[in-house]
């Protein structure tokens, strides 16, 4: 019998629907779960598949199974998990096979495997898979960090169980190293703003113009077949018109406001921050689902404080507002994007990568959670100006900011007069006001920590004088 062609270890969801995935595609696939029964059942459930999967019930026999040099998918839970299951490895393994994790693993901890790696004739790519379940089964976003001998290893499998997006694969080997479980992180803060600011227009239409999980629905799906195309739009439509099987009522309105998160939209924000990267969007998403977890406290602070004393929810013309909420999201959206694709530029340059951003764009086309017809404008524009500053300064965003900019300072001014906490929507305007103003407000800043810190300024004019007539000051 011909050896697999790639190995996998971790049979739980994920690990069982990419081991389907790639067995589907016509690929040769050994398959290996800690616990036997769970690989035996596997491979019992696998119907048609079955003759291209090879279970195997010890590490010895996995790896027997694969095609050297042997690419190993490790699909477990991040963290030491990963490193134990390594060390499991190495002894059986020889000269050029690769360690795969595919898990939503910190990049950095990809890095130092990566590193670790070096001198022992074995390699390690880190590669980040977007679209969950059904991305796994069907076909994921599949971004690649690794040495591009190691890559070419894998290419041809990757190639024929990623989404495609107009008969293009969306996969790409990205760089080394942590390259492409960065690029997945960011995604992820990516992602966490967009939920985020589709939550709080969802609060505007449900808290300020009343109206009902059914109705909000609908208005998502109008905006789905406009601009706002995508994923994320259409799964909103589906989830607010669901119905609850146990009370008939809104399933939405039956769920507990209290958002979980597994670390990547936190990693998003502190290396943005470590960066020196604005990414304001990802940083008020990430404080939202923590603010959103204190739910006791939350209900404990609006016994003692109340909620804001405004008054109804006035707007004029419903169909303007739902429009003009339209093109908010639109506007907050942009601002979302284009701080994650200035992070990934800022570690592109630091750790040497070349990140390269229109194809990153290219690759989220289809399979991940943010694909959408907005990523065609961004892979367009990259495209035409690789070496932009940021993506609201290519000329077709810079357009698209200043067509949507009026609605969403209209949307956010609205928001705040009515009381409804909108935090991303906010962050994306104070974001663009910010970016886009030439003279700010920083010098202040500056003359203070002269002040109490003697730590000097730059002056507008160039003089070689760099401490103000304030005296001693203070220390601090």
């Amino acid at each position: 019998m011909s050896q697999a062609e790639i190995g996998l270890i971790g049979l739980g969801v994920m690990g069982a629907n990419l081991a389907l995935n790639i067995a589907e595609k016509g690929n040769r696939i050994a398959v290996f779960n800690r616990t036997v029964e769970t690989t035996r059942k596997f491979h019992a459930d696998a119907g048609e598949l079955k003759s291209r999967i090879v279970p195997c019930e010890t590490i010895e026999e996995f790896v027997a199974a694969i095609r050297p040099p042997r690419p190993i998918i490790i699909m477990i839970k991040a963290g030491e998990a990963v490193d134990q299951q390594m060390e499991a490895l190495k002894p059986h393994l020889a000269s050029g096979d690769i360690m795969i994790d595919a898990g939503n693993a910190n990049f950095r901890d990809t890095m130092r495997r990566f590193d670790s790696l070096k001198d022992t004739g074995l390699t390690f790519i880190g590669m980040g898979v977007s679209g969950g379940e059904e991305g796994a089964r069907h076909g994921p976003s599949i971004m690649v960090g690794g040495t591009e001998e190691s890559y070419a290893r894998v290419e041809e499998v990757l190639t024929s169980i990623a989404a495609k997006y107009d008969g293009e694969p969306c996969v790409a080997w990205l760089g080394e190293n942590g390259a492409g479980h960065f690029v997945k992180t960011i995604h992820n803060g990516i992602e966490y703003a967009d939920m985020q600011m589709i939550a709080e227009i969802y609060g505007i239409l449900r808290d300020g113009l009343r109206m009902t999980a059914e109705e909000i629905g609908e208005v998502f799906g109008t905006w789905n077949r406009g601009r706002l195309n995508s994923y994320l739009i259409e799964i909103t439509e589906k989830v607010l018109k669901a119905t609850d099987p146990l009370t008939g009522k809104p399933m939405v309105d039956m769920i507990l406001d209290k958002a979980g998160q597994k670390g990547t939209g936190k990693w998003s924000a502190i290396e943005a921050q470590t960066m020196g990267v604005p990414a304001t969007g990802i940083e008020a998403a990430v404080a939202a689902r923590s603010i959103s977890s204190m739910k006791e406290e939350r209900e404990t602070a609006e016994k003692i404080l109340g909620l804001p004393s405004v008054g109804e929810f006035q707007v004029a013309d419903k169909a303007a507002f739902i429009t003009d909420l339209e093109n908010a999201l639109l506007a907050a959206k942009i601002g979302a994007y284009a701080q994650g694709f200035a992070v990934m530029s800022a570690a592109s340059k630091e750790f040497g990568w070349s990140l390269p951003m229109p194809t990153i764009a290219r690759i989220w086309r289809a399979g991940c959670i943010i694909r959408s017809q907005f990523l065609d404008e961004i892979t367009s524009a990259f495209t035409k100006a690789p070496d932009a500053a940021n993506l609201i300064v290519t000329p077709a965003f810079a357009a698209l900011v200043k067509e949507t900019d009026g609605a969403l300072r209209r949307i956010v001014s609205a928001a705040v007069l009515g009381g409804l906490p909108v935090p991303a929507l906010a962050s994306a305007l104070g974001y663009f006001d910010s970016y886009r103003r030439g003279r700010g407000t920083a010098n202040v800043i500056q003359a203070q920590r002269d002040f109490f810190g003697a730590h000097g300024f730059d002056r507008v004019d160039g003089a070689d004088s760099h401490h103000g007539p304030w005296g001693s000051g203070l220390n601090g």
